[in-house]
C-alpha cells in the first residue's frame, strides 16, 4: 500500500515535470519525508535521516523525470540549444558543491532551506516585472558570461542542496529572458540532468561516511524501493500530461506555477 501511494504521488511528480520543469523533487521531498517520519520514529536511524533519504532519493527520481521530459518537449519544439548547453557545465560544477554541503548539514536545516527558498522564489516572481506578465514585442535575450558562470554554479548547488532541480532557479531566469513559460519550463529538464546525476552519486559515495547501511535497500541516502515506485509513477505521469504541453495559456501557466510553489512551501510547513 505505501508503496502504492507513492507511485501515485511519483505520477503527480511526472505531470509537474513535463508541465513545469520542476523535475520531480517539489512533490517526492516533501511525500517522502512525511512517509519517513511517520512510519519511522525519531529515534530511528532512518526517521533521523529522513530529510536527507527524501532529498537523496528526489535527486536519483529527477534522472529519469529529466530525460522523459526532454525527450518530450524535443518533440514539442520546446528545447533553444544556445540556452542549455551554455549552462550545463556550470550546473553541473554547482551540484557537486550542492551535494556536498547537504551531505554535512543537518536534516533540519535542509528543511528550513527548502521552505526559505520557495518563500524568497514566490515573493521575487510576484513583486518583480517580467514573470507572471511579459510583453507581446519583448524578444528573447541571451544569456550574459556572468549568468552563465555565477548563475550556473548557484543553480547546480542550490538545487542539489535542496533536491529539486533546477526549475525554481531556471525557469524564472529564461522567463525574464523573454522566453513564454513553455519554453523556460521545458529547458529546466535538461538543465535538471547534471544537477540529478551529480547529486545521486554523492549522496549515494555518503555511504562510506556513514557507520552502517540505514537498510539493505537504502545505498547511501538513496531508498532504491522508493524510488522504483516513484519512477514508474512519474514515467506514466509524464506520458498522461506530454498532450497538454501546447494547450496552456502562458500567463495561466506561470499562475499555476507560482500556485504549486506555494502548495509545496506549505506542505513543508504543516509535516
Amino acid at each position: 500500500m505505501l508503496y502504492l501511494i507513492l507511485a501515485l504521488f511519483g505520477c503527480a511528480s511526472g505531470i509537474t515535470t513535463v508541465l513545469f520543469g520542476f523535475g520531480g523533487g517539489f512533490v517526492v521531498v516533501p511525500v517522502l519525508y512525511g512517509v519517513l517520519t511517520a512510519t519511522h520514529g525519531a529515534g530511528d536511524a532512518i526517521g533521523q535521516s529522513a530529510m536527507h533519504i527524501a532529498v537523496a532519493t528526489s535527486t536519483c527520481v529527477m534522472i529519469v523525470n529529466s530525460i522523459a521530459a526532454t525527450r518530450k518537449h524535443q518533440r514539442a519544439g520546446n528545447i533553444v540549444r544556445a540556452y542549455v548547453w551554455p549552462l550545463a557545465a556550470f550546473i553541473a560544477a554547482g551540484a557537486l558543491l550542492g551535494a556536498w554541503a547537504a551531505t554535512r548539514a543537518s536534516g533540519d536545516l535542509v528543511r528550513g532551506a527548502f521552505i526559505a527558498y520557495l518563500g524568497v522564489t514566490i515573493l521575487d516572481c510576484l513583486l518583480r516585472q517580467g514573470f507572471l506578465a511579459q510583453q507581446d514585442a519583448q524578444a528573447p535575450q541571451r544569456l550574459g558570461p556572468g549568468i552563465v558562470v555565477g548563475g550556473g554554479v548557484a543553480i547546480g548547488a542550490v538545487a542539489t542542496f535542496l533536491g529539486v532541480g533546477g526549475s525554481v532557479m531556471t525557469v524564472p531566469l529564461l522567463r525574464r529572458r523573454g522566453l513564454p513559460m513553455a519554453k523556460a519550463a521545458a529547458m529546466a529538464n535538461p538543465l535538471t540532468l547534471p544537477v540529478a546525476i551529480a547529486g545521486t552519486l554523492a549522496y549515494m559515495a555518503a555511504a562510506r561516511e556513514l557507520p552502517a547501511r540505514l537498510a539493505p535497500w537504502i545505498v547511501g541516502y538513496v531508498d532504491l524501493l522508493a524510488f522504483g515506485a516513484l519512477a514508474l509513477g512519474s514515467l506514466a505521469g509524464i506520458r498522461l500530461a506530454a498532450p497538454f504541453i501546447p494547450r496552456i495559456p502562458d500567463r495561466l501557466h506561470a499562475r499555476v506555477y507560482l500556485l504549486l510553489l506555494a502548495l509545496v512551501m506549505l506542505s513543508m510547513l504543516l509535516i
